[in-house]
């Protein structure tokens, strides 16, 4: 059930973001939506680790299925990636729209990486006795 619900918030997540990109052209709406997909996204990691001590079994990356090492890179790299969208979209905003192509193609390479997550999360929490 656990699974189920953090799946679940993932994949709101990602529709979020669907959403964000749609109505990017809405400066304030879009600002607004791909925030709170952003913060709900650091938000459901924190639970992740809270009720599955995330952390320690992703550091076990040696005994760790290969699954589950692929999930957390492309988790990881997609949460870098906010940090980046975060700051060309903060140049955006104040006026520099010579970072607008760079933005975007990052927002792109964002979206994909954060729908990778969700396919691998899948995998990830798979039972291991199937």
């Amino acid at each position: 059930m656990e699974t189920r619900l953090m799946q679940s918030q993932s994949l709101c997540i990602v529709l979020l973001m669907i959403a964000g990109i749609i109505v990017r052209r809405n400066r304030k709406l879009h600002v607004k939506i791909m925030s709170v997909a952003m913060i709900w996204d650091v938000i459901l990691i924190l639970q992740i680790e809270l009720s599955r001590s995330a952390i320690l079994k992703a550091s076990k990356v040696v005994t760790n299925e290969l699954a589950l090492n692929i999930h957390v890179a492309i988790a990881v790299s997609t949460v870098v990636l906010y940090g980046f969208m975060i700051r060309s979209g903060r140049k955006l905003l104040s006026g520099n729209n010579s970072v607008r192509p760079h933005h975007k193609k990052l927002g792109w390479t964002t979206l994909a990486m954060r729908i990778l997550t969700f396919i691998t999360s899948f995998w990830a929490v798979a039972p291991k006795d199937l």
